[in-house]
């Protein structure tokens, strides 16, 4: 602010401002000012590398994308976020995945929320080594607590027991604290069954995170050529073998229902 000060008290005196008129213009301008430092703070922190914006989403590329855009610009009002509801996004490599989700961290992190972007290899390889120096408990706290984790690439490397239990621990932490996870796979969720990229089984609850109970989640055939698209539940017998699918996972307070 010191750096416009000169100019805000030139300007006020041009409109004949009073002082309170003026101290107030002052005030806004800090509070401006410290927002946008902390925005830019939020993205480094994010490891995001590029601020994308929804804009540069081309939805024209296939209608299967306009058939989804209600739902995609549905995401951007945070209300997941709110309600520590996860999102995961299914689809064949090259389809836009990682970029949506990045999409979707950039406008977090403009809501002054404060969020982390990680691929699966690279996040599970940290938690790995840490136990090595008897770091774990530390090293999970950095993905456990931001407000929005995004963990990119899941399904692109096989996990074995170990990782799989590292994988559960951190996404059964944040779904216990309520914080949002957005995870990008090319595994249809229907395989997860027989992958070798299936977490540990979980305890038996209502609200763990993989178990999304029937009267909560949507979903929809995007980026591929579906003959329509309609809300409907996961079956073991259903294989989402080209294309992608958007799902929302319940919130705390929906899976408790």
């Amino acid at each position: 602010m010191s750096r416009r000060l000169d100019q805000t008290i030139s300007e006020t005196a041009q409109k004949n401002f009073s002082f309170s008129q003026t101290l107030e213009s002052l005030v806004d301008l800090e509070l401006e000012s410290r927002n946008a430092r902390s925005i830019e703070r939020r993205f480094r922190l994010s490891r995001l590398q590029a601020q994308h914006s929804i804009d540069s989403f081309q939805f024209k590329h296939h209608k299967s994308r306009m058939e989804l855009k209600n739902r995609i610009l549905h995401l951007l009002d945070l209300e997941f976020l709110a309600k520590g509801t996860s999102v995961m996004i299914i689809g064949n490599p090259g389809v836009g995945k990682t970029f949506l989700a990045k999409i979707l961290g950039w406008r977090a992190c403009q809501a002054n929320q404060r969020v982390l972007f990680t691929t699966t290899m690279d996040m599970l390889n940290h938690l790995l080594a840490s136990q090595v120096d008897h770091s774990l408990i530390r090293k999970l706290k950095i993905y456990t607590e931001p407000t929005l984790l995004i963990c990119d690439e899941l399904g692109y490397l096989s996990l074995d027991q170990q990782t799989s239990n590292l994988f559960y621990q951190v996404i059964s932490t944040r779904h216990s604290h309520k914080r949002s996870s957005i995870i990008t796979t090319n595994t249809a969720f229907s395989d997860w069954a027989t992958s070798s990229t299936t977490p540990p089984s979980p305890p038996p609850s209502p609200t763990v995170w993989w178990r999304t109970p029937r009267s909560s989640c949507w979903a929809a055939k995007a980026y591929a050529r579906p003959t329509r698209t309609r809300i409907r539940r996961p079956h073991s017998s259903d294989r989402l073998r080209s294309g992608a699918a958007l799902w929302r996972y319940p919130g705390p307070e929906e899976s408790a229902g």
